[in-house]
């Protein structure tokens, strides 16, 4: 347990980066591999004359533009007899480098945003992620394929000894991966997944900002919850043995075995990454710029002398943090300020006297200080008002503008105008003035429920008739209507735009073989040149890059529609899902919508015949996917309006279904229906749609991506669609206080959102 004596103790510190070492790659037996925000990456090897230290053998440099997170490692080959490191960052750019010369051998540039992940799978190809949501497979510093492996930012990639990849998400969730495909999603995490590590012989460790750490099986089970950080885990690894080492944004790096945290060891800074030696040693990379080498063995330990140093660096973070009247230690006075006389008598002046702060009294009769005791903070201090730079505030934030820039502190008292300190604030910390909107929106999401309106009388800057004028006085002279949500109104629909086409093409032969072997059906069945046209399609499905310059022929689409129209209600999933993909195509979608008109529609007909009742779920998942997908073309939007009762009858069972997929798949057709209708001013649609809605957001039960996406629907019909006063009267006070109590943050937020507007007159 935690009040043993220490399993760890520090063995080296390995001095050299001039900012935060962001990142650790362990480089086989030959070394460590580092990387800094300071926009380098450096190997550490072994020292001949001191075995257990180690000394930088290269430094890499010049080819990051900016700082430098993700590493990994490919071992020595005749080519690379040092072997060669990978290294991404924020400057997008995944790089790799020859360890014996230092030089960079290939820059790939692909990603469009910061780089968050690199792994090396079977075959030696680079595997990257990033906050851009995709996934590229590097070949010979070439781009060899890539795709979207979430729809929020990736934060991490790693192999599993089986070769599949996972991967994990701002969304909070992790995805399985064999090549393309997702096999599995685990939900669990209530924030951003930031590191992903193989347990051996066991499953997948995971870390989050929710401050959690967890162990789930391969199959996607959670095993185990390790919680105790007190903030972010940036990062976990782990060790054959059975240990878990995890690094965290609160300074510690904790040890667990079994599930318990049995040591627990303080750092300077905030730690952004941990790794295992192979001999058990654990390596830790700090926001002071130190990487340190951590050893059970006592042969190994550092000096006295270096561990006293060490000592002193941790009391001096201890006393820069601490705080005594809800004002950092450091930031007090000393006792030189005594020296000045008070303003008035009793006044109050707390200083800084060694490790504590003290209290004086202004005695204006005896024109000296009066000594009135020792300053300490309670359990109770930080519920109450916060203080920045002598002055109380009902609220003060940590601003964090993006990676590379340091944290800001934003004050802010409940009764002022978000508006009006956003523009103070920007221009106090000489920040770009298009931050502006985000700045407001982070303060209305952070503040609570507001007692009081937004200042009716304030006109945004940006948007107002008067120019704005850094440093003087906000606009005032018109009318700022409509606060700001996170999640709300949506605009843009959602989509399906996934499918295992080897899978789609396996499934019809086998129905068309079973429609030869059968006589009496057997000319429902497809010749060898009829099935080459579905390899085809699915050949230019396949291609997406290629969507505005790629065709399908008229004999190609008739093919499809008689399909449709004549095989076995049974048989007919695999066809529909091909047809979901192909409204997706350009003229793919402009060629289908021929055939929905003159009174032959063969789409309305095909998703009548696939919820028949009993209704198959292949048919019905297909189908309800492939209405989705139709939101994409504008040209089906007419279409859409028009059979909107039926298409939201035909698929109301999706509601009240215990199948996930289908849950998500009908909360997406509700909320591609709630943009098209505000869009069109539909207030019957509207008004069908948020019924619809609400009854699927009170089922307790539901999918939580499937109750977010019915929560988003409902908001933005109640802001954009003026359903407001119908959503009251269906009591959606209380879905919105069910939805602020969830664990999911996202939930959460957007439960905030519908009350707040809930509340406005």
């Amino acid at each position: 347990m935690e009040g043993q004596l220490p399993i760890y103790q520090l063995s080296c510190q390995l001095r050299g980066h001039d900012d935060d070492v962001r990142g650790l790659c362990i480089c086989g037996d030959t070394g460590i591999a580092s990387s800094s925000r300071d926009k380098t990456v450096r190997f550490w090897s072994l020292d001949d004359a001191h075995k257990n230290k180690y000394v930088i053998e290269k430094v890499m440099a010049g080819g990051h533009t900016s700082f430098v997170g993700p590493l990994a490692w490919l071992p020595p080959n005749e080519d690379f007899p040092r072997g060669r490191i990978v290294s991404a960052g924020m400057d997008t750019l995944v790089v790799s480098w020859d360890v014996k010369t230092a030089q960079v051998l290939h820059k790939m540039k692909g990603h469009q945003l910061q780089v968050t992940g690199l792994t090396i799978d079977d075959n030696g190809d680079i595997l990257s992620s990033s906050i851009d949501c995709s996934i590229i497979r590097w070949r010979n510093g070439q781009l060899l394929e890539s795709w979207e492996a979430h729809k929020e930012p990736v934060q991490t990639v790693i192999k599993l000894p089986t070769g599949e990849l996972v991967t994990g998400s701002t969304d909070m969730a992790m995805k399985l991966w064999k090549g393309r495909t997702c096999l599995y999603t685990f939900v669990g995490h209530t924030d951003t997944v930031r590191s992903l590590a193989v347990m051996p012989d066991l499953g997948i460790l995971s870390a989050s900002h929710d401050g959690s750490v967890r162990l789930w099986s391969f199959s996607g089970d959670l095993l185990l919850e390790m919680v105790g950080h007190t903030s972010i885990v940036y990062s976990v690894a782990a060790h054959s043995s059975g240990l878990i080492a995890s690094g965290s944004e609160d300074c510690f790096a904790k040890i667990w075995k079994d599930g318990v945290c049995i040591q627990s060891i303080e750092h300077p800074g905030c730690l952004w990454d941990v790794k295992f030696l192979e001999n058990g040693d654990f390596v830790t990379a700090c926001s002071d710029g130190v990487v340190r080498i951590w050893t059970k063995d006592k042969d190994k330990l550092c000096s006295p002398e270096d561990s006293n140093t060490y000592a002193a660096q941790l009391s001096l973070r201890r006393n820069q943090m601490k705080k005594v009247g809800g004002v950092k230690l450091a930031d007090l006075p000393g006792v030189e300020a005594l020296k000045n006389q008070g303003t008035r008598d009793g006044q109050t002046l707390i200083v800084r006297e060694g490790d504590n702060g003290v209290a004086y009294s202004w005695n204006s009769r005896e024109t000296k200080w009066d000594k009135i005791g020792e300053v300490v903070d309670g359990p109770e201090d930080n519920m109450g008002p916060k203080s920045l730079d002598g002055v109380q505030y009902d609220y003060v934030f940590d601003v964090d503008i993006g990676d590379g820039e340091p944290t800001r502190k934003l004050p802010y008292n409940q009764a002022d105008n978000p508006y009006d300190v956003a523009d103070k604030w920007l221009l106090k910390e000489n920040l770009p003035l298009a931050y502006r909107q985000q700045i407001v929106d982070f303060i209305l999401q952070n503040s609570g429920p507001r007692n009081t309106s937004l200042n009716g009388s304030f006109v945004d800057p940006y948007t107002g008739a008067n120019a704005y004028v850094p440093g003087g006085p906000s606009n005032l002279s018109d009318i700022h209507k409509k606060p700001n949500f996170k999640h709300i109104p949506k605009r843009g629909m959602l989509l399906f735009d996934a499918a295992n086409f080897d899978g789609i093409l396996r499934k019809i032969d086998e129905f068309n073989n079973s429609l030869l072997a059968d006589s009496v059906q057997k000319h429902l069945s497809l010749t060898e040149l009829e099935l080459s046209k579905l390899t085809s399609i699915v050949a230019v499905l396949k291609d997406t890059s290629r969507y505005h310059t790629t065709t399908f022929t008229d004999a190609e689409l008739r093919l499809l529609v008689k399909l449709l129209a004549l095989w076995p209600i049974p048989m007919l999933f695999p066809v529909i899902d091909l047809v979901k993909m192909i409204v997706l195509h350009p003229q793919g979608a402009t060629l289908l919508m021929r055939y929905t008109e003159d009174g032959n529609d063969v789409l309305a007909e095909t998703f009548r015949k696939a919820t028949t009742s009993p209704a198959q779920l292949g048919n019905q998942l297909t189908s309800i996917r492939t209405v989705v997908n139709l939101f994409k073309s504008s040209g089906f939007h007419n279409w859409l309006q028009h059979h909107r009762d039926e298409i939201l009858d035909l698929f109301s069972p999706c509601c009240n279904s215990s199948n996930k997929s289908l849950q998500l798949a009908y909360s997406t057709l509700l909320l591609n229906y709630t943009v098209l209708l505000n869009e069109k001013k539909d207030v019957d649609g509207q008004a069908q749609v948020l019924s619809a809605a609400l009854e699927m957001a009170e089922d307790e039960k539901l999918d939580p991506d499937a109750r977010f996406r019915v929560l988003v629907a409902i908001g933005s019909l109640m802001l954009e669609g003026h359903m407001k006063k119908i959503a009251l009267d269906f009591d959606v006070e209380n879905v919105a206080k069910a939805a602020k109590a969830s664990k999911m943050a996202k939930i959460a937020e957007v439960g905030a959102d519908i009350e707040f507007l809930s509340s406005i007159p």
